[in-house]
């Protein structure tokens, strides 16, 4: 794992953001042990800045701290996929109802630029990362469009954890020997094509100013892409548990009544 070097302005929040985008870009995997005096060797600085940085990131659930045993990257539990995705969905139901009122030209037009950038194909996996990126910044676009900043910064907190289960999620692709090329795949293709649509529809409700249909339209969307990423975790975490005699950790597919448009 490579990191670069710091200045000494600011050290600890530098230290905090290079371990931060370190574990949110797959630069440290779920589960890896986090070498604090390799980490401050490798980033030129002493060892007080790395301790303080990891503390921040244990408060935020990126970290987790054993004792008698080390620090490591945060793993997570089907439970924990169940409940982020819980909260995910309130607080865009939320921003939807906010940010209908103060649709705009221009915050349309930002919503079509970035659906044309979701109809790309994905064929390998940059072409993923360009589209995850894009499905995230159209999100982050509903959330400043509601105007609340505290409603965005509570997002934030909640997106690090988003972003961790889909680096499990990605494992999945790895692990599946049946295709050279998953991307090309019945089940990614339909799914591909189901998400599309969901944000088409997503997008063409707050465009109309319909807040029930672009709360519906959102449940539909987060509660799928819910369960695509239980199923993808189960996969991953199922080998794992099943060498050391344990049942794979998950969580039921979501109940939920549907609201009347």
């Amino acid at each position: 794992m490579k990191l670069r070097r710091l200045t000494r302005k600011r050290a600890t929040d530098e230290v905090y953001e290079a371990l931060r985008d370190a574990i949110l870009s797959r630069g440290f995997k779920p589960g890896e042990r986090l070498q604090v005096e390799e980490i401050a060797l490798k980033l030129g600085v002493s060892l007080t800045p790395v301790r303080h940085s990891v503390q921040r990131l244990c408060t935020e659930g990126l970290v987790e701290i054993r004792p008698r045993s080390g620090t490591f990257v945060a793993t997570l539990t089907g439970e924990d996929i169940q409940s982020t995705f819980e909260v995910r969905c309130a607080l865009e139901c939320l921003a939807a109802e906010l940010a209908i009122p103060r649709m705009s030209r221009a915050i349309a037009a930002e919503f079509d630029e970035l659906l044309a950038l979701l109809r790309q194909p994905v064929s390998d996996e940059e072409a993923l990362r360009k589209h995850e990126q894009a499905n995230s910044d159209l999100h982050q676009t509903l959330l400043q469009a509601s105007g609340n900043k505290r409603l965005e910064e509570v997002y934030a907190g909640l997106n690090a954890h988003l972003t961790i289960a889909r680096i499990h999620a990605s494992e999945s692709r790895k692990t599946d020997t049946a295709s050279e090329s998953p991307f090309q795949s019945k089940e990614w293709q339909a799914r591909f094509t189901q998400e599309q649509a969901e944000h088409e529809e997503i997008v063409a409700a707050l465009k109309a100013k319909q807040v029930q249909r672009a709360q519906e339209s959102l449940r539909n969307h987060i509660y799928r892409a819910k369960d695509a990423m239980m199923s993808s975790f189960a996969a991953v975490s199922a080998p794992a548990t099943a060498r050391a005699g344990r049942k794979p950790d998950g969580a039921a597919p979501s109940k939920r009544k549907r609201s009347r448009s």
